[in-house]
Protein backbone atom coordinates (compact mmCIF):
# COMPACT_ATOMS: atom_id res chain seq x y z
CA UNK A 1 0.00 0.00 0.00
CA UNK A 2 1.09 3.37 -0.53
CA UNK A 3 -0.12 6.49 0.66
CA UNK A 4 -0.02 10.14 -0.51
CA UNK A 5 2.21 12.37 1.20
CA UNK A 6 2.77 16.18 1.10
CA UNK A 7 6.22 16.10 -0.24
CA UNK A 8 6.38 19.83 -1.04
CA UNK A 9 5.03 23.18 -0.84
CA UNK A 10 5.82 26.85 -1.92
CA UNK A 11 4.34 29.18 1.27
CA UNK A 12 2.36 32.47 0.67
CA UNK A 13 3.63 32.66 -3.40
CA UNK A 14 2.30 36.38 -4.84
CA UNK A 15 0.08 35.77 -8.29
CA UNK A 16 1.84 38.04 -10.87
CA UNK A 17 -0.79 37.31 -13.30
CA UNK A 18 -3.89 35.50 -14.71
CA UNK A 19 -4.75 34.46 -17.98
CA UNK A 20 -8.14 33.04 -17.99
CA UNK A 21 -8.12 32.58 -22.14
CA UNK A 22 -5.50 29.71 -21.76
CA UNK A 23 -5.37 25.58 -22.02
CA UNK A 24 -5.26 25.82 -18.11
CA UNK A 25 -2.62 25.05 -15.60
CA UNK A 26 -0.62 27.17 -13.30
CA UNK A 27 3.08 29.07 -14.27
CA UNK A 28 5.62 29.04 -11.93
CA UNK A 29 8.93 30.64 -12.00
CA UNK A 30 11.62 27.70 -12.63
CA UNK A 31 13.80 28.44 -10.23
CA UNK A 32 10.84 28.32 -7.18
CA UNK A 33 9.85 24.85 -9.29
CA UNK A 34 13.16 23.70 -8.92
CA UNK A 35 13.46 24.30 -5.29
CA UNK A 36 10.35 22.86 -4.28
CA UNK A 37 10.94 19.74 -6.06
CA UNK A 38 8.08 20.07 -8.77
CA UNK A 39 8.63 18.51 -11.75
CA UNK A 40 6.92 20.39 -15.08
CA UNK A 41 3.49 19.31 -15.32
CA UNK A 42 3.44 17.51 -12.21
CA UNK A 43 0.14 17.95 -10.17
CA UNK A 44 -0.67 20.61 -7.83
CA UNK A 45 -2.84 21.76 -5.66
CA UNK A 46 -3.46 25.13 -5.08
CA UNK A 47 -5.04 27.18 -1.78
CA UNK A 48 -5.90 30.39 -1.54
CA UNK A 49 -4.86 32.20 1.19
CA UNK A 50 -7.34 35.80 0.04
CA UNK A 51 -10.30 33.70 -0.02
CA UNK A 52 -10.23 29.99 0.55
CA UNK A 53 -11.02 28.72 -2.89
CA UNK A 54 -8.88 25.58 -3.76
CA UNK A 55 -7.86 23.80 -7.11
CA UNK A 56 -5.63 21.73 -8.52
CA UNK A 57 -4.14 21.75 -11.35
CA UNK A 58 -0.53 21.06 -12.98
CA UNK A 59 2.27 23.27 -12.64
CA UNK A 60 4.51 24.60 -15.88
CA UNK A 61 7.71 26.28 -15.61
CA UNK A 62 8.23 30.22 -16.08
CA UNK A 63 11.14 32.08 -17.13
CA UNK A 64 13.66 31.38 -14.24
CA UNK A 65 14.11 34.50 -11.65
CA UNK A 66 11.73 36.43 -12.39
CA UNK A 67 9.37 35.44 -10.01
CA UNK A 68 6.35 34.89 -11.90
CA UNK A 69 3.32 32.92 -10.90
CA UNK A 70 0.60 32.82 -13.20
CA UNK A 71 -2.80 31.29 -13.16
CA UNK A 72 -3.72 30.00 -16.46
CA UNK A 73 -7.39 28.60 -17.67
CA UNK A 74 -10.32 28.41 -15.70
CA UNK A 75 -8.64 28.71 -12.18
CA UNK A 76 -8.10 32.78 -13.18
CA UNK A 77 -12.09 32.37 -11.98
CA UNK A 78 -11.34 31.93 -8.40
CA UNK A 79 -7.85 33.77 -7.97
CA UNK A 80 -6.81 37.05 -8.44
CA UNK A 81 -3.84 38.45 -9.42
CA UNK A 82 -1.84 39.89 -6.12
CA UNK A 83 -3.90 36.91 -3.82
CA UNK A 84 -1.27 34.94 -1.90
CA UNK A 85 -1.19 31.57 -2.30
CA UNK A 86 0.22 28.17 -1.11
CA UNK A 87 1.51 25.51 -3.73
CA UNK A 88 1.17 21.85 -2.56
CA UNK A 89 2.76 19.07 -4.31
CA UNK A 90 2.37 15.26 -2.97
CA UNK A 91 3.89 11.82 -3.54
CA UNK A 92 3.27 8.20 -2.95
CA UNK A 93 4.97 6.54 -0.78
CA UNK A 94 5.30 3.60 1.65
CA UNK A 95 4.35 3.60 4.92
CA UNK A 96 8.19 2.99 6.06
CA UNK A 97 9.16 5.93 3.23
CA UNK A 98 5.99 8.30 4.83
CA UNK A 99 7.63 7.85 8.49
CA UNK A 100 10.67 9.03 7.04
CA UNK A 101 9.90 11.79 4.52
CA UNK A 102 10.82 15.58 5.31
CA UNK A 103 8.63 17.94 3.35
CA UNK A 104 10.10 20.76 1.77
CA UNK A 105 9.08 24.01 2.92
CA UNK A 106 9.85 27.02 0.88
CA UNK A 107 8.42 30.34 2.49
CA UNK A 108 7.95 33.04 -0.34
CA UNK A 109 8.09 36.79 0.59
CA UNK A 110 5.38 39.09 -1.51
CA UNK A 111 7.66 39.09 -4.56
CA UNK A 112 8.35 35.59 -4.74
CA UNK A 113 11.88 35.47 -3.33
CA UNK A 114 12.98 32.55 -0.97
CA UNK A 115 12.49 33.76 2.54
CA UNK A 116 12.96 30.55 3.87
CA UNK A 117 14.02 26.88 3.29
CA UNK A 118 13.23 23.75 5.15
Amino acid sequence: MLVKILKSKLHGATVTDVKVYYTGSIAIDSVLMEAADIAPYEFVLIADLNNGNRLGTYAVPSEAGTGGICILGAAGRLIDPKDRIIIFSFGYYSPDEAKKLKPKIIVLDKNNKIQDSK
